[in-house]
């Protein structure tokens, strides 16, 4: 047996410290891993329209390496570059594990480790670009990497069942046995805290009234989290109900303009800005870091993905006490009981999230039903504490056989 001290060494990889699920629990794994693992967090760049999470991971004891060589998107040279410092920091640094996070780092991390010989190398998948990203022959190719890079790694990581079976069953990047679930962790006692005044303060702030129904997306700006079923959604659902209800786009991204544009054709009303007049029936708030506050201001949560790993957003809603309205992708049904947390409906399905929406800005005993629920789930399933806690345990398993 194998005995476990401060000196295992963990360079964990992630693709940019942009605020969000991803970069939250690669900073609670650094920093409460601590001191059985000592860990280099790397991250590359993050992009124009994204905030980044640097502060926050320093306010909790993390500091990042940046790597600014690694971005999204392909580029040959610098991702060679990118590969060549990866491999220098692994010589430096000398890891008993590589741990990536996310596609490019996934690829570029484990191809280092692999030449480099480091002991154990995993991936998580926090999502995954095999369907609705981009067109079929490159999708394949990426497939294809993925099986092989699967080949290299000592444990595949799916954040819920559902992504597992999807990466297992249809994609085949590597056996059932190679992969392990282990669930997104949060901290998500900031949004039990003070709620009230938090509510206050979001809705005096849009100039909402009580009876008012606010209904917030928050993600990036971009065609995987089609924005379009929410614009449609809840114009459908305006012409349904006297309820007066307010949408909140809470993010930025690529395609903002278009948003705004489907938006004016559907006769929303709506600045620009991060602000609202009383006729406004729609506000651009971009990103932000309280989304604490942005929760307790909310009544209803919604995402309309048309994939999706683990949501962060609904995560965070329900911990919050929002009821959700999701599209029925991914690993959400981990993340939101049907009828008891909130509702599913297909991804195109406008008819069916309108009826949905409806439903719940007309009735405010199903919200606090639905709501109470739903933060009595997620503070039990995706805590920080047990992530923590399943990551070491699988460390340790890990090692106990190099």
């Amino acid at each position: 047996m194998l005995q476990y001290s401060s000196s295992k060494r963990i360079i964990r990889i992630i693709n940019r410290p942009a605020i969000g699920g991803p970069i939250l629990n690669a900073g609670y794994l650094s920093r409460y891993l601590s001191p059985d693992f000592e860990t280099l967090l790397v991250a590359g760049r993050c992009e124009s329209h994204e905030t980044s999470a640097t502060d926050l991971l320093s306010s909790m004891g993390v500091q990042v390496h940046q790597m600014d060589s690694m971005g999204r998107s392909l580029n040959p040279l610098h991702d060679w570059k990118s590969l060549q410092e990866l491999r220098k920091l692994v010589r430096v640094f000398k890891p008993d594990i590589i741990h990536t996070h996310a596609a490019k780092p996934g690829a570029l991390g484990r191809l280092a480790g692999y030449l480099e010989k480091v002991p154990v190398v995993v991936h998580t998948y926090h999502g995954h670009v095999f369907h609705s990203y981009f067109h079929p022959l490159k999708t394949r190719i990426f497939l294809e990497i993925e099986r092989r890079l699967g080949r290299v790694s000592d444990a595949l990581i799916a954040i819920s069942p559902e992504q597992k079976e999807e990466l297992t069953s249809t994609y085949r990047i590597a056996s059932q046995e190679k992969f392990r679930i282990v669930p997104l962790g949060l901290d998500l006692d900031r949004f039990q805290f003070d709620r009230a005044s938090k509510r206050n303060a979001f809705r005096s702030a849009y100039g909402l009234q009580e009876n008012d129904i606010a209904v917030v997306i928050t993600g990036r700006l971009v065609p995987i989290k089609n924005h379009s079923l929410f614009l449609q959604g809840l114009s459908a659902a305006k012409k349904k109900t006297g309820q007066r209800i307010v949408g909140f786009i809470v993010g930025d991204g690529e395609m903002r303009q278009a948003i705004e544009q489907e938006a004016k054709g559907l006769g929303f009303v709506f600045s620009g800005t991060d602000s609202r007049k009383p006729v406004e029936d729609l506000v651009f708030t971009s990103w932000r870091t309280d989304i604490d506050t942005v929760n307790a201001g909310a009544d209803i949560v919604a995402l309309t993905s048309l994939n999706e790993g683990t949501p962060v957003s609904l995560i965070e809603a329900s911990a919050a006490g929002c009821p959700v309205i999701s599209t029925r992708v991914g690993g959400v049904k981990s993340v939101v009981l049907e009828g008891k947390t909130g509702y599913l409906v297909e991804s195109r399905d406008v008819d069916a999230f309108a009826d949905r929406l409806v439903r719940l800005a007309e009735n405010s005993e199903l919200r606090d039903q639905l709501g109470q629920a739903g933060a009595e789930y997620v503070r039990t399933k995706f805590a920080y504490q047990r992530l923590v806690s399943d990551m070491a345990t699988l460390y340790h398993e890990l090692l106990e056989f190099k």
